[in-house]
């Protein structure tokens, strides 16, 4: 745990919401606001994430379907507007940072102000932060050792060349995703596992399914059905 760290509301999933998906809906609160931030998928043309959106997966009508007043939350169009955004994450109960490319995420949140925003209302309790997979691993100390799943260059147009390797910091281990799961990446990840090990990287593995809380004092690992 984060010492100090009593407010902290964190629900960091290996695979969409996970298994624990209603202690994210009571972190809403009944009929809360949830940003979605999806800028770590800006790699994929726009037409194909909507027909994914209608297709398959649409995180924002899952929110919705639960009562909850979700909406897109894209980091884009805050560039450069930090004070609008504050504006904005002051009247949002919780952020939900989806997968992806986590280096894309974490260049939109530092072009928009969002990591130097964010930290201090998810530190006091006013903001709860959740994210799968790429959104799961920012919330850690860096992103190194995930250039093993990711690639650290990855762009996409209005993206700044430079990666940023720190992470938010809401966490003291790194998150290692789609482990020992049915997942494309569960390779990736059983070598980015390798990785934390050799170099002594404190870190926490999840299955898909799985979920980590902090809802109080203590981060804790909710596994998922198997």
């Amino acid at each position: 745990m984060v010492q100090g760290a009593a407010g902290l509301k964190l629900y960091l999933a290996s695979w969409r919401t996970g298994d624990s998906f209603g202690e994210l809906v009571r972190m809403a609160g009944p009929g809360g606001r949830v940003g979605v931030i999806a800028n770590a998928l800006d790699f994929i043309p726009a037409d194909e994430r909507e027909a994914y959106r209608r297709k398959v997966h649409d995180p924002i009508a899952e929110f919705q379907s639960f009562g909850l007043d979700a909406y897109d939350l894209a980091l884009r169009g805050y560039y450069g507007r930090t004070e609008r955004l504050l504006a904005e994450l002051e009247r949002t109960r919780v952020v939900w940072c989806t997968g992806g490319i986590a280096g894309l995420l974490r260049r939109a949140m530092r072009r928009s102000g969002f990591d130097a925003l964010a930290p201090g209302l998810i530190w006091a309790g006013r903001l709860a932060y959740g994210g799968w997979s790429a959104g799961a691993c920012v919330a850690g100390p860096d992103l190194r050792g995930l250039e093993l799943m990711d690639d650290p260059h990855a762009l996409a147009k209005g993206y700044d060349p430079e990666p940023v390797w720190e992470g938010l910091g809401r966490v003291e281990a790194a998150s290692v995703p789609h482990y020992c799961s049915d997942h494309p990446e569960a390779e990736a990840a059983e070598a980015m596992t390798e990785w934390m090990r050799a170099h002594g990287r404190p870190h926490r593995t999840l299955r898909d399914g799985d979920v980590l809380i902090q809802n109080g004092e203590d981060l804790e690992l909710h596994a998922g059905r198997i």
